[in-house]
C-alpha cells in the first residue's frame, strides 16, 4: 500500500507488449536493454516496475503506479520511449 496526502492506493497494471506483426526480433541482449530503458522511464515518472519478463515476440510487465497517472499515459510513456531508444540504438549499431 502507498499513501498520498489524501489517498491510500495499491494500483497495478499487467501489460503485454508485442512486436509489430509478432516478428521475433528480441534477443537476450535486446530484452536486457529494454528492461533497463523501461526501468529508467519508470524512475523518472515515479512508477515501480515490479516484474519484467520477455520472450522473442512479446514482453510482460507488472507496473505499480499512482492514481494520478492515467493508464493510457503510462502505456504510452513506457512503450513509446522504449521503442524510440531501442530503434536508435539498433540503427546506430547496424550502421557501424
Amino acid at each position: 500500500m502507498r499513501r498520498g496526502r489524501s489517498v491510500v492506493h495499491n494500483l497495478h497494471a499487467g501489460l503485454v507488449f508485442t512486436n509489430k506483426y509478432r516478428r521475433g526480433a528480441r534477443t537476450d541482449p535486446i530484452l536486457t536493454r529494454c528492461q533497463q530503458i523501461m526501468s529508467n522511464v519508470r524512475e523518472r515518472h515515479r512508477r515501480a516496475l515490479r516484474e519484467f519478463n520477455g520472450e522473442h515476440d512479446h514482453v510482460h510487465l507488472l507496473v505499480h503506479y499512482p492514481p494520478t497517472v492515467a493508464l493510457p499515459k503510462l502505456v504510452n510513456s513506457l512503450k513509446g520511449v522504449s521503442a524510440q531508444y531501442l530503434r536508435q540504438e539498433l540503427s546506430s549499431h547496424l550502421s557501424r
